[in-house]
């Protein structure tokens, strides 16, 4: 498994920073190489995307989620892959939106975890890209609220 980890400060409040990142269908319009991603219920989403002219496609379940806090993840079918995205309030109106990806390189995708820091700089382009997006617009597209507990059932 690889692991990626980065952060980046997002000036708008966190609740805008939180319900962006839940609205998963919006992603391809800021990270470039995903084609498209559907919300098949609270807990499931489909994701295709395209790496260096390959189709890659998986699901994914949400496996906790709590309003302005955390979103995680494992997936459920195709390339392997876990994490979760923490918001942490700066101030009123600026948000640290840090990601955790783990995930097992396929194909085409060795070739990307064995050059090294391209993964972590794709990463860190895509958060870049996910502050532009939220900035310009000054708030989210829209919001999911609910409560996904961890297993076991406790929230943080």
């Amino acid at each position: 498994m690889m692991t990626l980890n980065d952060s980046i400060r997002v000036n708008v409040p966190v609740y805008e920073a939180y319900n962006q990142w839940t609205q998963f269908e919006t992603f391809p319009e800021f990270m470039t190489d995903l084609r498209e991603v559907s919300q098949l219920d609270d807990r499931h989403v489909r994701w295709h995307a395209e790496f260096a002219g390959h189709d890659v496609a998986w699901h994914s379940q949400i496996t906790e989620q709590i309003p302005d806090e955390i979103i995680a993840w494992q997936s459920r079918f195709g390339p392997r892959n876990s994490g979760y995205v923490e918001f942490e309030p700066i101030s009123e109106r600026s948000t640290q939106v840090t990601v955790q990806v783990d995930f097992e390189p396929e194909g085409l995708l060795d070739h990307l975890g064995d050059a090294p820091g391209v993964a972590d700089v794709l990463l860190h382009r895509q958060l870049e890209r996910f502050k532009t997006f939220l900035e310009q617009r000054g708030r989210a597209t829209g919001a999911w609220r609910g409560v996904i507990p961890p297993a076991g059932g406790q929230t943080s």
